[in-house]
């Protein structure tokens, strides 16, 4: 397991990354519209993670009512794993709240699922899995 990414919500990517890439210097890695998460994201490596800067593109999209409840900041952080399915099996056998969608294919053509900030005190944690042909193309 190891630190995937770290997500940060944001009202404008335009605005936030004048901060990130023009202010601290992080270079843009891409570009990704998620239309079923309602969420335009921009992919920042940083060391062995990367930040992914997560704009809403629509008001009732969660990215957007995170922003109106708590303001603009971390979302939440993803772990790497291997074996999504696994994890979640004895993480649900534990007693660790999944929430719905579990599973889904996100950016970069990740599958993952969310964890509920109860069962994880009070982080909203994400598990990632990375495509196959990245998992075979690391060994």
């Amino acid at each position: 397991m190891k630190l995937e990414h770290i997500g940060i919500a944001v009202r404008s990517l335009e605005q936030a990354l004048r901060f990130y890439r023009d202010t601290l210097g992080l270079r843009v890695a891409g570009f990704e519209t998620l239309p079923a998460e309602k969420v335009r994201v921009a992919l920042l490596p940083l060391g062995e993670t990367r930040l992914e800067l997560l704009e809403p593109t629509a008001e009732d999209s969660p990215i957007a009512q995170f922003i109106s409840k708590r303001g603009e900041g971390i979302h939440h952080i993803a772990l790497g794993v291997s074996q999504l399915d696994a994890h979640l099996r004895q993480l649900e056998a534990a007693g660790v709240r999944v929430l719905p969608g579990k599973g889904e294919t996100g950016a970069s053509g990740h599958r993952y699922a969310f964890l509920h900030p109860s069962s994880c005190g009070g982080v909203l944690v994400e598990l990632v899995e990375a495509p196959q042909a990245a998992v075979r193309e690391a060994k």
